[in-house]
């Protein structure tokens, strides 16, 4: 790539560059091999708690799977136990095995929520995901502000509307204490 570019690969800031680029790429696709079941390690919990559990503002970067550029945000997930909750820092290291992948922001979204349905069989998972696109910024259409919205809404935030209003009423307030 350097020498198609018309670059010398010998000049003193590339020569180490495509091992770096590949320790970078190593690192920003690492979700392919790991293991949710080995994250979770049994942070699983049986618990009488019925009420929205919301983890948000969760940072992530991703790599577009069409141009290899990154694309950045925040997830917001939340679910509605049924008889189990899960540790609240496992959410965040499960959005970025799959974050850390080449990926679609749809795709990204709908396998938080569903690996959530998977481990816990709630009664709802919901996940929202903010985030800011280079393959849009820096080229193409060229909208350095512009952003995209996805959510995948699972189970009761799925089909009763006054539990997806709470929710987004939720991630939308602000504290002012944390």
């Amino acid at each position: 790539i350097i020498t198609a570019l018309g670059e010398d690969p010998e000049r003193e800031g590339l020569l180490r560059t495509p091992e770096r680029s590949e320790k970078a790429l190593r690192y920003l696709t690492s979700g392919y091999s790991a293991d949710v079941s080995q994250i979770v390690n049994g942070a699983l919990f049986d618990v009488k708690y019925d009420e929205v559990v919301i983890v948000r503002d969760i940072e992530f970067f991703s790599l577009c799977e069409h141009h290899l550029l990154p694309f950045f945000g925040k997830i917001h997930v939340a679910y509605l136990p049924d008889s189990k909750v899960i540790g609240l820092s496992k959410i965040p290291r499960i959005v970025d095995v799959f974050a850390r992948r080449l990926q679609i922001q749809e795709r990204l979204t709908q396998q938080v929520a569903e690996t959530l349905q998977d481990l816990l069989n709630p009664r709802g998972v919901a996940v929202i995901c903010e985030a800011r696109h280079f393959c849009m910024m820096m080229r193409g259409v060229e909208k350095q502000h512009s952003g995209a919205i996805t959510s995948a809404m699972l189970g009761a935030f799925r089909d009763n509307k006054e539990t997806r209003n709470e929710l987004l009423s939720l991630v939308g307030q602000r504290s002012t204490t944390i």
